[in-house]
Formats: structure tokens, sequence, C-alpha cells
């Protein structure tokens, strides 16, 4: 998986961050997958600078409808239905997700040509298949707000084919079954068990994905033992009463939780506009000094999961 961060500014965007977004490349071999988080004014725009193209999005995911995350929606919609894609898209949101979208394509005279399916979310499972599931829970922010919990489903362990050629099954079709875990019969009788042959499965990789919030426990369940962890880091620690008071969290809050829900990768976004590149180095700093393998997102990063 690989993350593309689009926009990494707070409420506003400045001459170096647009405002939230962040694509997430699925990568899967055979259906690959292109998701993106937050939708922020000028998010299309931001994809034209990236070889990402709108009509590869299967889903859109909405942490909450504050503009910043939100405005950049309805301007999307439109030119990949503009660009003449059928490609099904499916959004996911909090409740009123469906009102701003449907309001917003029909005082505009706009529509879409491709299937568009809008899903207003709860916490809990909002998709779950065969490769990923994805689980949302309630963060604390002045309106409801999500943060999203991105697990791929564990890959079957390495089949001993050396074993197995010792055992006398001849190699071909018989392969495919045992790597399944099944049972097969051999033409001497014999009984042959896949999961005998097979590794422990390998663990798939786990992301968490936050909208605004100030700390929560729903936080900690979401981040807990995750691969990546997108945080906000809005304020830097000594503004963290006037991070709190807007529903907000600062760099050592961030920090903190990535410590204690034991993550493997904290990148932090969603940073103030008053803060230049080297304000930016400072908000790193804080939390680096308490999670060593700290990272600040800046627009059109890279990051592999």
């Amino acid at each position: 998986m690989e993350l593309l961060f689009l926009g990494t500014s707070a409420g506003v965007p400045t001459r170096t961050r647009n405002v939230t977004s962040i694509l997430l490349d699925l990568q899967h071999p055979t259906r690959g997958g292109l998701w993106m988080f937050d939708c922020g004014e000028g998010t299309q725009h931001q994809l034209l600078q990236t070889a990402s193209h709108p009509g590869k999005l299967d889903k859109i995911f909405i942490t909450h409808l504050h503009g910043d995350h939100l405005f950049g929606l309805p301007g999307l919609l439109c030119s990949r239905s503009m660009a003449g894609n059928l490609h099904p898209l499916t959004i996911y949101g909090p409740p009123g997700i469906r009102e701003f979208v449907e309001t917003s394509l029909r005082i505009s005279g706009s529509w879409t040509d491709y299937p568009l399916e809008i899903v207003e979310i709860s916490a809990g499972v909002v998709f779950s298949d065969d490769a990923w599931t994805v689980t949302a829970a309630a963060l604390n922010h002045p309106v409801e707000c999500y943060g999203y919990r991105i697990e791929e489903q564990d890959k079957p362990g390495a089949l001993d084919g050396t074993a197995l050629i010792a055992a006398g099954v001849p190699f071909g079709p018989l392969f495919q079954q045992l790597k399944r875990g099944e049972r097969i019969t051999l033409d001497d009788g014999r009984t042959i068990d896949g999961a005998d042959y097979l590794s422990p499965p390998r663990p798939g990789k786990k992301l968490a994905i936050f909208g605004d919030t100030a700390p929560c426990e729903n936080a900690l369940a979401l981040a807990r033992g995750v691969d990546l962890l997108v945080h906000e880091a809005t304020l830097e620690s000594a503004m963290e009463e006037k991070a709190n008071s807007r529903g907000h969290s600062s760099t050592r809050q961030a920090a903190m939780l990535a410590r204690e829900a034991q993550v493997k990768k904290l990148v932090i976004t969603h940073v103030s506009s008053r803060y230049d590149a080297g304000g930016c180095a400072m908000l790193l700093a804080e939390c680096r000094a308490l999670f060593a393998d700290s990272e600040l997102a800046e627009d059109f990063a890279v990051v592999r999961v």
C-alpha cells in the first residue's frame, strides 16, 4: 500500500500546503484499488500534479463535514463525469453527506454519468470484502467526525513445495488446492492436508487515518498496533489547551497516542497555517522527542505501508 498526501494544511490552504486530502493506493495484485480520504477545496487541482487519475477512484471516505475536508468533492465528482468515466464510485461519510452531495449537484445543474453510491456511516464496520475491512469510530470534534482503520486480510502462508514433492505429490493443479488449505487424495489413496504444508499466515497491513480530533479513547482503539497512523497535529505542545478547545490535538498528544497504541510509524498532518518551514521542523521535533518514528507530511509526499 502507498499513501499520497494531496493536502496537509489545517483550515485554510497556504502557499505550500493545500487543505486535507489523502490518496491510498491499495496496489492489490489483481484488483488495484484507489481510495481517497477527505476532499478539501482544490483537491482535483492537486491530483493534476500527480500520476493518479480521478477516474480510477473506487471509494472516497469523508471524516466530517467541515469545509476544509469536503468542499472539493462536488467539483471532483463533476469533472470525473465530464471526462466520460463510467467506473463506479462509492462515498462514505457522516450523516449529511448525502444531502451535501445531492444538493450541490442539483442546484448547480450537475450530474454524474457513472454509478454513484453514497453511504452514511455510523461507528463499526463500514466496508468489508475478501481483501480489506474498514472500520470507523467517532472522534472528539465539534461536529460528528470519524477516524478510519483499514485492515488488509491476512495472507496465506507459503506452501512447502519441496516437502510435497518428497511426499509424492505431483507438481501442478493439486498444489493450488493445497495452497488454499484444502485436502486432496492421491492415486495411491493417501490423503494430504494442505494445512500441514503451509507456513503460518502472514499478517495483513493495518493503518489508521484520522479526521480532526482532540484526544479520546476511540482514537486509541482505532490506532492500536497499526503499521501506520495518520494523525492531525494542528498546534505545538505549548498551545495544547487552545488545540483541544477546538477539537484538535497537539504534537505531544499525537506522539503520546502513537506510543501508547504501539504503532510502527506516525505521520502528522493538518498543520496550522501559522507555521512556516522552521515552525514545521519544530512540530516534528516535538513529536520525535516522544515517538522517534514520526514524520510530518508535506503535500505530494508518498509514504509506503
